[in-house]
């Protein structure tokens, strides 16, 4: 039995699937946040719980290439700043999915989304400056880093919807182009592998997900080459633009679906 068969998947399903697998790559070498355009398809083509154990190996996939690729542009006094939030985020979103159906998870996670993006372009048209990234210390980057943390732990670990928050976060710190990719590299392949235990827990990783995966990774990596050389191409502003717009389409698709 094959991998379509086994999943019941159709000619055209396993296209989108592959397409999906491509923006994987592309969005973590590129735009980040692009890829809740992939977790719509996956849940559309997948069932929706299935899907999310079926994304997770192949982001982390796209997270080794985004590592290899801007490993030396991460700041890592943000990210020691927001892993122990990240980490009480993942916990709760674990205890969420034990009770919540996928109505509730898509539409609480949409609206942070859009709500978050609001924000963010607020704070950034009030500022009117693009500044450094924020000093570990202080009393407001900490308490930006801990909301936001919690809100990206959460949000990946109940529908691999985390890259759009931690994209907010970065931006409204002022990250430059290279350190906001080099920087969401490292957060998002640490926590992603963080997350399988809990995915394997919850059954939604298992054999036939692993064997999904292993077919539609080769996809991944032509994406990754797309966008390593389409970011040398982007300027600052319209990075950040196409940043804030993947967020608002990921949680407009997620209200919608």
């Amino acid at each position: 039995m094959n991998t379509m068969t086994l999943w019941h998947i159709s000619g055209w399903g396993f296209t989108a699937l592959a397409f999906a697998a491509l923006l994987v790559g592309f969005s973590k070498t590129a735009v980040s946040g692009a890829n809740t355009v992939s977790l719509a398809v996956f849940a559309a083509v997948l069932p929706a719980r299935a899907s999310t154990g079926v994304l997770l190996p192949l982001l982390i996939v796209g997270d080794v290439l985004a590592v290899l690729t801007y490993r030396r542009h991460a700041h890592w006094p943000t990210l020691w700043r927001l892993f122990p939030a990240v980490a009480a985020g993942v916990v709760v979103g674990t205890l969420f999915l034990t009770w919540a159906d996928d109505g509730v998870v898509r539409t609480s996670i949409g609206a942070i989304l859009l709500l978050m993006a609001a924000v963010t372009v607020w704070r950034r048209r009030r500022a009117g400056t693009e500044g450094e990234p924020e000093p570990v210390g202080g009393r407001a980057g900490r308490a930006k880093a801990r909301s936001y943390g919690v809100l990206g732990g959460f949000t990946t670990m109940v529908a691999n919807a985390g890259g759009p928050v931690m994209s907010l976060y970065l931006l409204s710190a002022g990250f430059r182009k290279l350190g906001f990719l080099g920087t969401s590299a490292f957060f998002f392949l640490i926590v992603n592998v963080s997350k399988v235990p809990f995915s394997v827990g919850l059954g939604l990783i298992d054999g036939r997900s692993l064997l999904l995966d292993a077919v539609l990774a080769v996809f991944v990596l032509p994406g990754a080459l797309i966008g390593k050389w389409a970011v040398n191409r982007i300027n600052q502003r319209l990075f950040e633009q196409l940043v804030i717009a993947a967020t608002v389409v990921g949680g407009v698709q997620l209200l919608l679906r």
